[in-house]
Order: C-alpha cells, then structure tokens, then sequence
C-alpha cells in the first residue's frame, strides 16, 4: 500500500516542516529507502533552522540527491525553491520546558507556522497538505470512553495555559479547513497519538521513551504516576505508512486519528519493557491508585482511517518495543 502511496508522488516536488524531528526522520528515511530501493518518490525539499548541523545528525538523508536543505523557520514567511505539488507541515516544539517557560513562543510557533505554511500553499496550484496535528486537541477523555474518535466534541480548558499545546493546535486546524475552504490548498489533519520506534527521545517527556531509558541504565524503572492511566503506541513504521495514506489519499477538510486502538495502561507498559531487558530491571510505581477511580485514557478510535483507507498496524507493542530498545542499544 505504501509502495503505491509513493509512485503516486513519484516526481512530485514535496515541501516538508518539521522533517528533523521524530516523525519527520521517519518520513524521510522511508522515501529515501524507496527511491534507493525502486527509484521512485518525490523531490523534497526540507525546511531547517539549521541545515549544518540536520546534515551531522543525518548525513545519509542530508546528502540524498533527492533531498534540498532550505534555511529559514516558520514563523517567518515562507520561499520554496520551486512551487510545491505537496506540503507535510509537522513542524512543532515537541518540548516540556518550552511549553512551561515560554508557552506564548510555542503557541505562535504553531498558529503562526501554519500561517506560513498555509501562505506557502497558496502560492501554489491548491497543492495536497498534511498537517500533523494531535490526539490532544480532544482535551482530557473522560475515562469511561474507551476509544475517542474524530467526532468527539470535547476540548481542552482555555483557561489552563498548561492547554496552550492543545489550543494551538486546535487553532491550526482550524487555520487549515479555512484554507481549504477557500481553496487555496487541499489540507488533510492526522491527529497523532503515541509512538514507539527507532528515534524515539528518552529525554523527554514521553513515558514509553523513559521507561526504556530506565531499562537500558539498569533499572528501577520508574512510574511517577500510579500506573493506572490508559495510552496505545503505534510503531513508526506503521505511522509512516498511514501519514503517506493521508497526504495521497486522505479526504480534504477532513481529519483523522493516527495511531493503536490497543490500550495498555501505564503500569503494564513498564513491566512489559522491564520483561524485554536482561535482567528484567524492577518496576517502581510511586503514586498510589484511588480505589473506584478509573484510568485516564488516552486511546484513539481509527475506524475512519480503517473503514476509508485501508489503513491497519502491522507491528505489535511488544515487536515496537523490542526494536525501539534494540536501536537505542546500538546508537548510544
């Protein structure tokens, strides 16, 4: 599926955002592996604050003939080398401190970069564009929804700034169905939920990423909650396949849940990293569960994305884990 998703972006010119981070590497590693592989895909053109140091970090994908480094950030208006037939804008701080210290930066960082972005777009012939959103813009779940899907109605608190990543998003998805209405692009939204994979950060805030961290340095690997709260982990690979889907086929002005139905709550993710380690480090939960209190869940339903792509997880939880872990091994 994804080999077709690609021939139909074969020779397109591709402008990405945010092709650094997490999901961006992914995106880039796969359509570099498939015109290596098939000689097929699309120019693509990277936007990066830093292109010296992109090419340090990834010297196989900097210096891909298929591959173009252009210098700038989107907060500032925005020149593409050549006009785009396509945009994957992802471009985010994905960044606790960021978010607690200069939340307002983080929020004109999103509203402000899909500005940019959307002007970009409109210089164009209404070239295709997905926009990497997230599972946050539906707010705190309540816990006995087990699976929230896209018609979900509910939202964060406008009143919390700890809300200012949610709203934001939000905001930029609201920026999108405009540009789409108005027909200066066709933007698809991939709400993002949790991820595993090969770069993966074990430094940051993400609790599958920590507790792996916890696992490699020998344990205890530590839960700062009381392990009751419910996420699913989609493997990268898998959400690579699916965001392709989206860009090519997705359905304009129309979003959709990216990521597992398969929940785990927190508790279990740990042991079950801690079983996959020599040793099998232990496990330390520091909250203490209220008695009658149901988990917080954080699980996707992604029967659009299934009923009207196609779109399946070929890779488990525990395979996702094991090949996250065997990367981390190998890199550090």
């Amino acid at each position: 599926m994804a080999e077709d998703d690609i021939r139909v972006l074969d020779g397109a010119k591709l402008f990405v955002t945010g092709g650094t981070g997490f999901i961006g590497t992914w995106l880039l590693e796969a359509l570099i592996w498939s015109r290596r592989r098939n000689g097929v895909g699309p120019e693509i053109e990277v936007l990066t604050r830093d292109p010296s140091a992109f090419s340090t970090r990834s010297p196989h994908l900097a210096g891909a003939d298929s591959i173009r480094l252009t210098k700038g950030d989107v907060l500032e208006p925005l020149e593409a080398a050549t006009t785009p037939d396509a945009i994957i804008h992802g471009a985010t701080p994905v960044n606790e401190a960021i978010k607690r210290e200069n939340p307002r930066l983080l929020l004109d960082t999103i509203i402000d970069g899909m500005r940019n972005v959307l002007g970009l777009a409109a210089s164009g012939d209404r070239p295709r564009m997905l926009f990497t959103s997230s599972g946050a813009v539906y707010g705190r779940l309540p816990p006995e929804l087990s699976h929230v899907s896209e018609e979900f109605m509910g939202g964060p608190d406008p009143m919390e700034p700890g809300s200012v990543y949610s709203e934001g998003k939000r905001v930029a998805e609201l920026l999108g169905s405009i540009a789409n209405a108005k027909g200066d692009a066709r933007v698809v939204t991939a709400r993002q939920f949790a991820l595993v994979g090969p770069y993966l950060p074990i430094d940051a805030h993400f609790a599958a990423g920590n507790f792996i961290r916890d696992a490699l340095s020998g344990g205890p690997i530590i839960v700062e909650g009381d392990g009751t709260a419910f996420r699913s982990y989609q493997y990268a690979a898998d959400m690579v396949i699916w965001l392709l889907a989206l860009l090519v086929r997705g359905e304009p002005g129309r979003s959709y849940n990216v990521g597992s139905p398969d929940a785990i709550d927190i508790a279990s993710l740990a042991r079950l990293i801690a079983a996959q380690t020599p040793g099998t480090p232990s496990v330390e939960i520091r909250g203490t569960p209220v008695a009658g209190r149901l988990g917080e869940r954080y699980v996707p339903s992604v029967d659009r994305a299934s009923d009207e792509l196609g779109l399946v997880n070929q890779i488990g939880l525990d395979e996702g884990v094991r090949r996250t872990m065997a990367w981390h091994r190998n890199a550090h």
